[in-house]
């Protein structure tokens, strides 16, 4: 844990949370959706230095602890069934059911680990077996799933009508998700906390500008901070925050200028409007939250492999002594599971949360002997 006292700047904003926090005079739960914002918390000790009236709450911030139990059994099955499975390094040690994907590929399956959608189509183009990409995240990296369906149906449309070999056997196993609208969810009841606010999370941010933001703080009278990564920066969007609080105003406010346009990364955008729609979708700990996920249009729908092959209906089979479901709703702490630093670790994971370097459990435990 770093000493976040040294710079004036820094020692300035903590002092007028305290202020901030006496002139509102009772409890506030401000709630961030971002694993990095909680890296800089957790390191910085950022919550040792708050008022014992103002809580900063993680939440569902990391696309692989959201990814439900059920896609990823569903990616199980389809490298059992003998598709060659392309994932992302940590949706690769994620538990599923019953094994994760790299304990699958200890018996014999083709897993392939890559840095992203782009190097799971060169495999594609250098093998006669069918490739599916496990397609996870949020907004930020849903335009590069894009980008490359775009492309690829580029060069179908080209090729169609020629003698030219066009079938490329390329997949998605889409599990793609929308910030937003959790954070809707979260607002009008999905939690049992009583959130004040929200930490809006920077990178997404980048994507989708601010106007996502808009309906849910008016709706919910919430107030709404995007923020950058930097200790200085965690630490401002709580002075913005707990100021509009003190005013009784819900604003949605960009703290992260340097990194985050008004409008957002507008090409992005296009891309994504190009290819996928708006899906209502369960998330890990979560029922069923409208709009929480993208689908592909039907011009694409010829890279989902869930349009492809009729995949039987998984039931999950969620492992009762793991809390992620609970933590990734904001209602406990990493402490709070018996399994916590014991039979759950980064190397031998029981709930999602454990996996990813955005994983809050995982971010708990590398911090936790500071902590």
């Amino acid at each position: 844990m770093m000493d976040i006292n040294s710079k004036p700047i820094i020692k300035k904003a903590i002092d007028k949370i305290s202020d901030f926090s006496k002139e509102i005079d009772r409890d506030v739960k401000i709630m961030h959706v971002c694993g990095s914002h909680e890296h800089t918390i957790c390191n910085y000790g950022i919550r040792d230095v708050l008022p014992k009236n103002i809580t900063v709450v993680p939440g569902p911030g990391c696309p692989v602890c959201v990814t439900t139990q059920k896609e990823i059994d569903e990616a199980i099955y389809l490298a059992e069934e003998g598709y060659t499975i392309a994932t992302l390094g940590d949706m690769y040690r994620v538990p599923g059911s019953d094994k994760s994907l790299m304990q699958l590929q200890s018996e014999g399956a083709d897993i392939r680990v890559v840095s992203g959608i782009p190097e799971a189509v060169k495999i594609a183009k250098t093998t006669d077996k069918k490739v599916v990409f496990v397609a996870i995240g949020f907004e930020t990296t849903a335009p590069t799933t894009a980008a490359e369906l775009i492309s690829l149906k580029s060069r179908y449309d080209s090729l169609k009508n020629s003698d030219s070999d066009n079938n490329l056997d390329f997949y998605i196993h889409n599990c793609h998700r929308q910030t937003p609208p959790v954070m809707d969810f979260l607002l009008g009841g999905g939690s049992k906390l009583n959130l004040d606010g929200f930490i809006c999370p920077g990178h997404v941010s980048t994507i989708t500008g601010l106007e996502p933001y808009y309906a849910p703080c008016e709706k919910y009278h919430a107030p709404m901070v995007i923020a950058g990564f930097e200790p200085t920066d965690v630490l401002m969007s709580l002075v913005m925050l707990l100021k509009q609080i003190k005013d009784g105003v819900a604003k949605v406010e960009n703290e992260y200028i340097r990194g985050v346009r008004e409008q957002g990364n507008v090409v992005a955008q296009k891309m994504i409007n190009t290819v996928f729609k708006d899906k209502d979708v369960a998330w890990r700990g979560f029922p069923v939250i409208k709009n929480g996920g993208f689908d592909l249009k039907d011009e694409f729908k010829q890279y989902d492999i869930k349009n492809i092959i009729d995949m039987p209906e998984i039931k999950e089979k969620i492992n009762k002594g793991c809390i992620c479901s609970e933590i990734l709703r904001g209602e406990k702490l990493p402490t709070d599971c018996k399994l916590f630093g014991k039979a759950c670790d980064p190397i031998n994971p029981v709930g999602s949360c454990m996996v990813s370097d955005e994983g809050t459990c995982r971010i708990f435990y590398k911090y936790k002997k500071l902590m």
